[in-house]
Parts: structure tokens; sequence; C-alpha cells
């Protein structure tokens, strides 16, 4: 095998965690929310930079305990962090008026940000988050550029005029 390439960076790997979260969230929407095929609900183009940011902190999560703690462990602490994610850039959202959710109708809610009745949901989340898509995306490796090779011209030549 030639050059196994060089790893993803952070921003490639922010960009598919992003990306995952954001399809995840369109997911939810349309088959659990409101399910309506026609795509209307609460999604907003800022939750790509809340998704791509918590997918790398669980990322740290995930290489910093991977060998030392349970799946169950990190699940939880990885339930932690969406929760102070989505609280925190909810936050900021409705600071700026662009908060798309609100869990106020909810009845274990907290500022209408977060709701406990999540957190089952967010566990599971976390846990195919790590398996399906964190720790394959620290696989991926850029291989080396293509190269065409080269390959002679076509003659053209008239024969018997």
């Amino acid at each position: 095998m030639e050059g196994s390439g060089e790893a993803l960076g952070p921003l490639c790997r922010a960009y598919i965690y992003a990306i995952h979260g954001y399809f995840c969230e369109i997911l939810f929407v349309v088959l659990i929310l409101d399910q309506d095929w026609a795509f209307r609900g609460p999604l907003s183009a800022c939750s790509l930079l809340a998704y791509g940011t918590c997918g790398m902190a669980m990322e740290g999560i995930y290489l910093q305990l991977r060998g030392d703690c349970c799946l169950l462990t990190r699940c939880t602490l990885y339930t932690g962090c969406i929760y102070l994610w989505q609280l925190g850039t909810g936050y900021l959202l409705r600071c700026l008026g662009a908060c798309p959710w609100d869990h106020g109708h909810l009845r274990y809610h907290f500022l209408g940000l977060v709701a406990l009745e999540h957190g089952l949901m967010w566990f599971v989340g976390a846990l195919l988050l790590e398996r399906l898509v964190i720790a394959p995306t620290l696989r991926l490796h850029l291989g080396p550029p293509w190269k065409p090779k080269p390959r002679p011209l076509p003659k053209f030549e008239l024969t018997q005029d």
C-alpha cells in the first residue's frame, strides 16, 4: 500500500459531525415530532456550528477515555456534554433571537432550552455517534493526490488520398 496519507484535520472532522448532527435533527423532527414529510420544523443553520463543536468536544472525550472508561461511563459523559452544549448554544441563540427550539411545554425543562425527557434519546444518540461516526471518522485518511497515467496521444494520419 502506498503511504497511508494524512489524517483528516479538525475542520474536516467538525464538518462531518455537523452534517451528521443536522441530518439526525431533520430525521428527528420529521419522524418523531411532526411526522410530516414536508420538512417544516424548527431547524436552523446555526445548528451546524453547535453540532460541529459538540462533536469535536465528544471526540476529545472519546480520545481521552476510550481505554480507561467503559462505554456506559463514556455515554453518560457524552450525554452531559450534549446537554451543556444544547443549553449553551440555545442560550446564545436565544440572546440573538435565533433559537429554533423551545422545550417549555415539557415538564422537566430548564429555561425551555433543555429537557430531561430527552435524556434517553441523547444517551442512545451518543452511543451511536461514538460507534458509527466518531471512531470511523478518526480512521479516515486522505490518500496521496491522484495523478493520471500518461497515455500516448492518438495519431491521425491520412492514408491513400
